[in-house]
C-alpha cells in the first residue's frame, strides 16, 4: 500500500504529531548526555554536552538533550529519533577516563539487569524502548568516572581533561553521518 504524504508509515504503531496534530518527522540524530550532575563525574554526560553545545551550533535535524537521570520519561526520545548517540559513563575496573565507544550490541553485556519500575536505570529504558520496537541505531561514548559515590557539582580535573577526547570522538561520529557541526568562538 502507497504512503500518502503526512501519513505516518504502516510500519510505525504509533505517530508522533505535534500540537496542531501535524504528523512530526523524526529528527535525524538525538545526542543524549547522561548522568547524575550531583555525584561528580557521574554526571559526566550532562556535563560533556552542555560544555559542547557552548562550542558547536548543530542542525535543525539534531536535538541535544540533557537526559540527566529521567528514566522512563526519556522513552519519548526513542520515538522520534533515527539515531542516537548516547554520552555516558560506564563503571568499569580501568583507570578513570577511559573512553569506550559501544554499538548497542556491544554495550548490551556491560549493561546492569533489567530492575524495578521503582529503581529505573537506563538499560531498562532501552529494553521498553526495544519493546515498543522504537530502538534507533545507537552508538555509546562512555568514560569511567572516578569519582561517583560522593556528592558534589564538579568533576574530578581527570574528566574535565577528557571533556576534549570525547568532543573528537562526537565529531567523528557526527561527520560519519555527514552532520556538520559549526564550531562557534569557543571552539
Amino acid at each position: 500500500m502507497q504512503q500518502r504524504q503526512g501519513e505516518a508509515p504502516e510500519s510505525s504503531p504509533f505517530l508522533l504529531m505535534d500540537s496542531d496534530c501535524s504528523i512530526v518527522k523524526k529528527k535525524k540524530l538525538v545526542i543524549l548526555g547522561l548522568g547524575n550532575v550531583i555525584t561528580r563525574d557521574e554526571g559526566f554526560g550532562v556535563h560533556f554536552l552542555r560544555w559542547f553545545l557552548e562550542r558547536y551550533r548543530l542542525p535543525a535535524d539534531v536535538e541535544a538533550v540533557d537526559g540527566g537521570t529521567l528514566g522512563y520519561v526519556l522513552l519519548d526520545l526513542f520515538d522520534r529519533a533515527e539515531r542516537m548517540i548516547v554520552i555516558d559513563t560506564i563503571k568499569l575496573d580501568d583507570p578513570p577516563g577511559s573512553v569506550y565507544r559501544f554499538t548497542r550490541d556491544e554495550i548490551s553485556r556491560y549493561l546492569p539487569p533489567p530492575t524495578t519500575a521503582h529503581e529505573v536505570s537506563f538499560s531498562d529504558v532501552l529494553c521498553k524502548a526495544e519493546m515498543l520496537g522504537d530502538l534507533p541505531e545507537i552508538v555509546f561514548l562512555c568514560i569511567v568516572p572516578g569519582e561517583w559515590r560522593e556528592m558534589g557539582l564538579e568533576m574530578t580535573d581527570e574528566m574535565t581533561r577528557r571533556l576534549p577526547v570525547v568532543e573528537q570522538l562526537l565529531l567523528r561520529e557526527l561527520e560519519a553521518m555527514e552532520i556538520n557541526a559549526e564550531p562557534t568562538g569557543d571552539a
